[in-house]
């Protein structure tokens, strides 16, 4: 049995690709379900599909895997009618080992458009758990993918390679709180509605923000965002005493000009009694008017000053990547001598079985010739037959598993089969 991968991603796909052949929800239960009807007739046996805004994989233990392949790339294809050749252009395969080691990074972090983010991990969960929801998933993916996300794990609690932010958005968070102290008592005021500015919200609301303003040119939009994370929305005519209140001003707008002029903010200085204001604007083009820093109480940084802490961070998480590789190395050791195992237990077990039949066969015969021995005589007969069964298997045993780890399972699982007429592989042979 083969494990094979088919897949795209932010490497090798452009984002309009991505998008076409994004799946979740039901189209994720639909594709596996319609792949499942597919592959009855196939050399396919089981099926995962991971699916997020960056990648698309379909993983498959099959008999067969070029043909898997063929029949996986074609089937990618015919999910948005896309010429089979232009999607095969950005497509990667990759098989046995390979397909392991990369789930593994995938897992781990290491193949992420943001070195280290943690979401991927879910993701890989919520994967496995709708192939089994649809039967999709057997013994062999289930294991595999239960596996990867234990390297995951392993990789995020024992090296620092989650453990230093790379978010534009968490960085100014952690910065206003270094700058006022702890966010509970703190006003924040929120300019913009964006995905910048939800990202710093739950950033705020993660490091313990107590009250965040929300204010948008668009109100409808500022109310929503409040709605979601739990602010206050402010009217864009209400800004100067959205000024005077607050504590922090993070400015996250997609607007091509400045927003905040040096006027609206000394305006508000007067009314705030000396009280410091801090600005941090992580727009570009930027949001704040440099002039703004040379009011007195104000302090202003903007996406500058935020990349010195984003390089050093970034350097820390990739100065974990041999910790992390070191993880996965011993993880996919691991998983390979599983999945070469599969090839010779059902041999060993069917072995065994024959070998155990026997035994009892020649005893039950001993044992109506030897009509007066007592009890406890038979089982010390029983006993014995059960132990020379064990001796004599214990090594052969013992190099099927040594050659299913060096990847001769197949051919020397067959060579016992033949050899002791064993009855026809079973499925993981």
């Amino acid at each position: 049995m083969s494990i094979v991968l088919v897949g795209l991603n932010h490497r090798t796909a452009p984002v309009e690709l991505r998008e076409q052949l994004s799946l979740n929800g039901c189209g994720l239960i639909m594709a596996l379900e319609e792949l499942r009807d597919r592959y009855r007739s196939m050399s396919i046996d089981e099926v995962v599909i991971l699916s997020t805004c960056n990648r698309l994989e379909v993983y498959a233990a099959t008999g067969d895997a070029p043909a898997a392949a063929r029949t996986i790339k074609q089937f990618l294809a015919d999910l948005q009618g896309l010429d089979a050749q232009y999607v095969g252009d950005h497509l990667y395969t990759m098989v046995n080992k390979d397909a392991v080691n990369h789930l593994m990074r995938v897992a781990s972090g290491l193949d992420s458009l943001v070195l280290g983010e943690p979401q991927i991990l879910g993701q890989v969960g919520d994967a496995l758990a709708a192939a089994q929801t649809v039967g999709t998933a057997g013994g062999l993916l289930s294991h595999l993918f239960n596996q990867a996300s234990h390297a995951g794990k392993r990789a995020r609690t024992e090296t620092q390679i989650s453990r230093h932010t790379t978010s534009v958005s968490h960085v100014a968070a952690l910065l206003a709180k270094d700058v006022v102290g702890p966010l509970d008592d703190a006003i924040v005021l929120l300019i913009g509605a964006g995905e910048m500015a939800e990202l710093a919200a739950q950033a705020l609301i993660k490091h313990g923000a107590g009250r965040i303003l929300c204010i948008n040119r668009t109100f409808s939009r500022a109310e929503s965002l409040a709605q979601v994370i739990g602010g206050e929305p402010v009217r864009w005519y209400d800004l100067p005493n959205a000024l005077v209140a607050a504590d922090v001003v993070i400015s996250a707008t997609g607007a091509p000009h400045v927003v905040i002029q040096k006027a609206n903010v000394a305006t508000a200085i007067e009314r705030r009694g000396g009280r410091p204001l801090v600005f941090i604007d992580v727009a570009l083009p930027r949001d704040i008017e440099p002039a703004v820093c040379e009011l007195p109480g104000v302090t202003c940084y903007d996406i500058d000053n935020l990349q010195h802490t984003l390089d050093e961070n970034l350097a820390q998480r990739k100065a974990a990547i041999p910790d992390v590789e070191a993880i996965i190395d011993a993880e996919l050791d691991t998983v390979c001598e599983w999945i070469s195992s599969r090839q010779v237990v059902p041999v060993i077990t069917d072995l065994r079985r024959k070998a155990a039949d026997v035994a009892r066969l020649e005893v039950e015969q001993a044992l109506r010739r030897l009509d007066h021995l007592t009890p406890e005589e038979q089982a010390v007969i029983e006993k014995m037959a059960h132990r020379i069964v064990n001796k004599i298997l214990h090594e052969p045993t013992i190099q099927l598993r040594q050659q299913a780890a060096a990847g001769n399972g197949y051919v020397y699982a067959r060579a016992v089969r033949d050899l002791f007429d064993l009855a026809t592989a079973a499925a993981g042979d």
